[in-house]
């Protein structure tokens, strides 16, 4: 009923920029919050970003001062812009959303996870 369509990875340069998208489409009828999480390999899943509805975001310590996550309400899509990549950037990056969906007639609220999105960070 819902969807999360992650786009943006790829491979970059230390030091270069890339944009991670986000869309929820589906019976979605409030976003409460959205973000972006990373898994390296060996590693657990770990919050790199999240932003409310209301705009309100956070961050990891790593990426403050680079990373920028942004909402368009509008589009139901969350953006993870990253500036200055380090090589331990790389991972596979995560949309996470948590949202108001119904199902006959009965609403909730439910955490959606996108497929992932492979940023690499060549050093």
């Amino acid at each position: 009923q819902v969807q999360l369509v992650e786009s943006g990875g790829g491979l970059v340069q230390a030091g270069g920029s890339l944009r991670l998208s986000c869309a929820a489409s589906g019976r979605i009828f409030r976003i409460n919050a959205m973000g972006w999480y990373r898994q390296a390999p060996g590693k657990q899943r770990v919050l790199v970003a999240a932003i409310t509805s209301g705009d309100s975001a956070n961050y990891a310590d790593s990426v403050k001062g680079r990373f920028t996550i942004f909402i368009d309400n509008t589009k139901n899509t969350v953006y993870l812009q990253m500036n200055s990549l380090k090589a331990e950037d790389t991972a596979v990056y995560y949309c996470n959303a948590d949202l108001l969906t119904a199902v006959g007639g009965y609403s909730y609220n439910k955490d959606y996870w996108g497929q992932g999105t492979q940023v690499t960070v060549s050093s």
